[in-house]
Parts: C-alpha cells; sequence; structure tokens
C-alpha cells in the first residue's frame, strides 16, 4: 500500500516504477480512501497499543493505493525494498529511505507474512479483481 503522506507528496509513479523495477507483478490495484473504520479494521492487529488511533486517523486522512503484488519470495523481497520502518535507519535506495517523512509518515506498507499478505489482499480486492 501506498499511504498518504507518499500519495499527497505525488510519489505514486515513482514508487510503482521501484516495485516494477525489482520484479513485482501488479496483478491487482487501486486509488481509494479509508474511513477511519476500515482503518481500524485493517490495522486491528495493533488496536491494543498505544500508537493506534494515530494510526488509523493518519490512514484515513487522505487517499492510498492498495495493490496485490507477485513475484517469487515477495514478502522478503517487498520488505527489503520498502527499507526500515523509520527512514532514518533504511538503506539507501529503499523506498522508505527516498519518500518517507518520519517512522509515522513512512511511504509505503508491506505485508510481513505471506499469511497476512492473502489475508490484506482479501481486504482490499476480490478475486475478479486480480489480474
Amino acid at each position: 500500500m501506498i499511504k498518504p503522506d507518499a500519495v499527497a507528496d505525488g510519489n505514486i509513479g515513482n514508487i510503482l516504477a521501484m516495485i516494477e523495477k525489482a520484479g513485482f507483478k501488479i496483478v491487482a490495484m487501486k486509488y481509494t480512501r479509508l474511513s477511519a473504520g476500515l482503518a481500524g479494521k485493517f490495522y486491528e492487529v495493533h488496536s491494543e497499543r498505544p500508537f493506534y488511533g494515530e494510526l488509523c486517523e493518519y490512514m484515513s486522512s487522505g487517499p492510498i493505493v492498495a495493490a496485490v503484488l507477485e513475484k517469487n519470495n515477495a514478502v522478503e523481497d517487498f520488505r527489503k525494498l520498502i527499507g526500515a520502518t523509520n527512514p532514518a535507519n533504511a538503506e539507501d535506495g529503499t523506498i522508505r529511505k527516498l519518500y518517507a517523512k518520519s517512522i509515522g509518515e513512512n511511504a509505503v506498507h508491506g505485508s510481513d507474512s505471506d499469511e497476512n499478505a492473502a489475508i490484506e489482499a482479501n481486504f482490499y480486492f476480490s478475486q475478479f479483481e486480480r489480474f
């Protein structure tokens, strides 16, 4: 997912180009905006954490780009491509090093496991929206 800060800053094209250059195939994609309720549902796993309310507010603050990506070893490779959550600690050339503003406004979300990738893909897309 390309988060509201990166969308607002006009970085959709740059980030998608990096994703495609890294060998990912985009099999589903949409430009949308989450309500606070939907953001809360998506990030429900973090509901007990102190940053949950702020996260939901931020994720519903503007449009996002949701996508499903395919590639061998997709989750691990995408996590490498996006870089550390804190852009100050992200490696040079990663999406977050280039486009994130802070730990909170970190430009992109990437699934942390194959299981969560499936859950998150199903949150945004039906099987009929994947190609």
